[in-house]
């Protein structure tokens, strides 16, 4: 689905990465792992978009993805390390911007699914750290993007938090979607196939 060539990234003239090389498949939980400044963020927002390598280009399902931005866009899930919900909005009503064509119930379900049930109707505001994190984590549970792109996504959460959503992984690889992240911590062995890339400042293919 995914496909990364020879990405180079360079910030404040220091190489994070050179050479790199992967390819993410439809069914695959792939982890960028590596020391903290290794470019893991940067990484991730390259492959995203959001962001443009120094050299080497990346491909969805075979096009450059600056020449199906649209159609890349429509099909990726990105949640980036900050939660990136609107605090003067309530968890509901959070989930319903990203979301509009789904009913209450299932924003409902899904905010329950990461332990908000309860929380529907509190303003973001209002709520710690971890709670605003799992709000933006419902969003998992409730949308039809192909690939996930997610920094960090178990920053805050409790082990219970941790379990739910490496199972949500495994139901979204399992009806052949991708999820790509970094994470501090190893995953445990999941029912689908699950893969680690190093980030070292040397040339690296996997």
């Amino acid at each position: 689905m995914l496909d990364a060539q020879k990405l180079t990234c360079v910030r404040d003239e220091r190489v994070l990465f050179s050479a790199l090389s992967f390819s993410v498949a439809a069914g695959e939980v792939v982890q960028i792992v590596g020391a903290n400044g290794a470019g893991k963020t940067s990484l991730l927002r390259i492959l995203s978009g959001l962001a443009s390598p120094q050299a080497g280009h990346v491909r969805w399902r075979g096009e450059l993805i600056n020449r199906v931005r649209e159609d890349f866009h429509r099909e990726l899930l990105w949640l980036g390390h900050q939660p990136g919900v609107k605090n003067v909005m309530t968890a509901d009503e959070n989930l319903r911007f990203f979301h509009p064509s789904c009913s209450q119930d299932a924003r409902w379900q899904a905010l329950a699914c990461v332990g908000m049930a309860g929380y529907e109707d509190v303003p973001v505001a209002q709520m710690s750290a971890g709670q605003q994190r799992r709000v933006a984590l419902a969003r998992l549970w409730l949308s039809r993007a192909s690939l996930w792109v997610l920094d960090e996504p178990f920053t805050a959460l409790d082990v219970a938090g941790v379990e739910k959503l490496t199972r949500c992984f495994e139901r979204h690889a399992g009806q052949g979607g991708s999820v790509l992240l970094t994470s501090h911590q190893a995953l445990r062995p999941l029912s689908c196939p699950l893969r680690n890339i190093a980030l070292t400042q040397e040339e690296a293919t996997q």
